[in-house]
C-alpha cells in the first residue's frame, strides 16, 4: 500500500514551503518513519522532521425539497514533512 496520497498544495501550505515545509495526505495507518522513508524514496530529498495531524471529518447538512440530508466527509491524516536546508521539492516540474 502507498503511504503517501497526494501532496496538498494551498495557499497557507504553500507559504510553509518557503520554509522547507510540505503537507501530503497520508494513509491513516502509516507511521512516521514510513512516511519519512517514503519522501526521501519518492522525492530524493532528505528529511529532518514529520509531524503528523488526524483530522475528523466535518459533518455537513442540506436542506432539499425531499428533507433534511446529512452527511460527513472522509476523515484524513496529514503529515508536514521538514526537509534539511538547502533541499526543495517540485511539484509543478511535471506541469
Amino acid at each position: 500500500m502507498e503511504v503517501l496520497k497526494k501532496p496538498l498544495v494551498t495557499e497557507k501550505m504553500t507559504a510553509l514551503n518557503e520554509k522547507g515545509k510540505y503537507a501530503f495526505e497520508v494513509a491513516k495507518n502509516d507511521n512516521k518513519v514510513e512516511i519519512k522513508k517514503d519522501v526521501e524514496k519518492m522525492y530524493g530529498e532528505k528529511v529532518e522532521k514529520v509531524s503528523t495531524i488526524r483530522s475528523q471529518g466535518k459533518l455537513k447538512v442540506k436542506n432539499t425539497k425531499a428533507g433534511v440530508v446529512s452527511g460527513r466527509k472522509p476523515s484524513m491524516k496529514k503529515a508536514i514533512v521538514s526537509l534539511k536546508a538547502g533541499e526543495f521539492i517540485d511539484f509543478y516540474s511535471g506541469i
